[in-house]
């Protein structure tokens, strides 16, 4: 066997510490699999005084990450997060002393993937990140090494758990954003900061990455449409079922005939398919390839143990010497995408929050209508005159442009009480 694969870690949190306690307790199964022994040296965290699950006492100890860099190593792991600060820095630094470089940070790759590829390159090391796209879901090296044959046509995922959770809880208990969110945060299922879960920050990084392997462009959050969850309503989720759909918050990258449409955003998606029926914190991808069929893929995509064991398997590979493009091609064959996604054509639901007044449904249709958007099916519910009731529409296929364009002449009516609520729909 050859001689141990050292490893250099930064950051000692809840994953720091499932990968850390995984290589000091390995067994010989895992060298048996690597070809060699993964050997942690070396490790850097915030307090060293800290009680840890891993007993780490007896490595060596870096007060400052970046100095991870020039220490006695094969690989540097970073687990510390961010685009900026001390992570890009290590990760820069290791990757042009010679050192491969594993990484679950996912707003570093998205900010700076093609840069740091092409650094890998330069120095002939591997640029690793299979925890940073869905937790413990292979998705990574399924877009890069597996799927290759035929191309990619789309992938689409739940790529965030903590709005999966939200918005499974929602349906099932008919509580309030507010209120399911605050129950998150109390179970740890979301930050105390959620602004980039609900928002679709989080989903954006990870698509990034996963339209860059899918397709072979630079990861970039600017190409990439991004809409959150907090809009959404127990009243949305519930003229959903009605119609035998479920709401997702969706990463979407896919080929139309206008170019590469990339979008985050809550999707109508149709009950008893694949993605309808992810629940709670739990991940999913679905992967058109093309003449090789759909994949899809489950799995948890956060949490200790599914993201250590990602970060392992990385290891794994590099003892074995696979080093390759980190994105699956040369970093300087990734295409620069420029300008907004194209407009997307499907069907919509529409919900429009109006007075219960006459003509009202009459001025909505004629709006629609005038912008060449035709109706497949509607519910309406009156109370009494005069008070707010909701009308809610699913529309045949049609161009994004064309009802954005209708919603919002209908936004500027009188008898329209809140702005329009527009989700597109998919068929799972």
């Amino acid at each position: 066997m050859s001689k141990p694969l050292r490893i250099a870690m930064a950051g000692l949190g809840t994953v720091g510490g499932g990968v850390a306690g995984l290589l000091l307790n390995a067994d010989g199964e895992l060298a048996e699999r690597a070809s060699r022994r993964l050997e942690l040296v070396a490790v850097s965290a915030r307090d060293r005084a800290k009680a840890r699950a891993a007993d780490v006492s007896r490595l060596e100890w870096h007060d400052d990450a970046v100095t991870l860099a020039a220490c006695d190593a094969d690989v540097v792991v970073e687990l510390i997060g961010g685009a900026e600060g001390p992570a890009r820095a290590l990760v820069e630094a290791a990757l042009k002393s010679g050192k491969h470089v594993v990484t679950a940070n996912k707003a570093l790759l998205a900010h700076h993937g093609a840069a740091l590829a092409a650094l890998a390159e330069e120095s002939g090391v591997a640029l690793k990140f299979e925890a940073a796209a869905a937790g413990g879901i292979p998705i990574v090296k399924a877009l890069r090494e597996s799927l290759i044959a035929y191309g990619i046509d789309a992938v689409r995922g739940i790529l965030n758990g903590t709005c999966n959770y939200i918005l499974t809880q929602m349906e099932a208990t008919g509580r309030s954003f507010a209120a399911v969110l605050a129950e998150a945060q109390k179970l740890g299922f979301a930050e105390a900061d959620p602004a980039l879960d609900i928002g679709g920050g989080d989903t954006a990084h990870k698509l990034a990455l996963l339209s860059s392997l899918a397709f072979g462009i630079v990861p970039s959050l600017d190409a990439i449409k991004t809409e959150g969850i907090a809009h959404i309503t127990p009243e949305d989720i519930a003229f959903a079922r009605e119609f035998g759909y479920r709401i997702k918050l969706l990463g979407m990258a896919r080929r139309t005939p206008s170019g590469l449409d990339q979008r985050v955003q809550p999707a109508m998606v149709r009950a008893g398919t694949p993605l309808g029926d992810v629940e709670g914190v739990f991940n999913a991808v679905l992967a058109d390839a093309g003449a090789a069929g759909p994949f899809f893929f489950e799995g948890r995509g956060a949490g200790e143990a599914p993201t250590a064991s990602a970060v392992v398997s990385d290891l794994v590979d590099i003892a074995r010497g696979a080093v390759g493009a980190a994105f699956g091609r040369p970093a300087a064959r990734l295409k620069t995408l420029s300008g907004a996604p194209p407009a997307r054509v499907s069907p919509y639901y529409l919900r429009f929050n109006v007075l219960d007044v006459p003509g009202v449904l009459a001025e909505i249709a004629g709006r629609l209508a005038e912008a060449a958007v035709s109706i497949e099916s509607m519910i309406q519910r009156g109370r009494s005159p005069g008070e707010p009731v909701s009308i809610v529409m699913i529309t045949h296929e049609c161009s994004e442009s064309d009802v954005a364009r209708a919603l919002k002449v209908i936004a500027g009516s009188d008898k329209v009480l809140a702005e329009p609520c527009m989700i597109p729909m998919e068929a799972g």
